[in-house]
């Protein structure tokens, strides 16, 4: 496929990995060029986003164990589900399918102030139960909330990544 019919300019190098489940270790030119590809040719045939659903998210964590232990406990992950890959990554699953990519690295640099993953909790009383247990537990809480209509608190997991809970009714469109 040439990169000029995707917005670039001449036909894609060789070593650009193919766009579909690319994999790619460095953040080189060649990452550039298989990142503009397989967002260009997304955008330009996906018409609903219904087509795509988020279903993962990696994240770098210190201690493999501990991080499994965490979101098992307190998220529904379950160690069950748990797949090791050649890289040491542990994939666990949730009961919606969701998958956490947890990749073992020395250090664990900190987050913007923002960035944070969310869990949306059916009731208000299932945020503050969980809340108190977290709390009891000695887990970090960084930001409460308790308004009629947000419910909510962040906490930070054993690698200092922002977890927001939340509870906020249906918004009537």
């Amino acid at each position: 496929m040439e990169r000029a019919a995707l917005g670039g300019v001449g036909p894609r190098s060789p070593d650009t990995p193919p766009v579909r489940g690319m994999r790619v270790s460095s953040y080189g030119t060649s990452w550039w060029s298989g990142w503009e590809a397989n967002h260009l040719s997304l955008s330009m045939t996906v018409s609903n986003a219904a087509v795509m659903h988020l279903n993962h998210l990696g994240l770098p964590v210190r201690g493999l164990r501990r991080s499994q232990q965490f979101y098992s406990a307190y998220f529904g992950f379950d160690p069950a589900t748990a797949q090791e890959y050649e890289d040491g990554t542990v994939i666990i699953r949730n009961a919606d399918g969701f998958d956490l990519a947890l990749h073992p690295v020395r250090q664990v640099e900190p987050s913007p102030a923002f960035l944070h993953a969310g869990f949306k909790a059916a009731q208000p009383a299932d945020v503050r139960a969980l809340m108190e247990r977290m709390d009891a537990d000695g887990v970090t809480i960084v930001e409460r909330n308790d308004e009629a209509a947000y419910v909510a608190f962040k906490c930070l997991d054993p690698d200092g990544h922002r977890i927001e809970v939340y509870w906020e009714p249906l918004r009537v469109q």
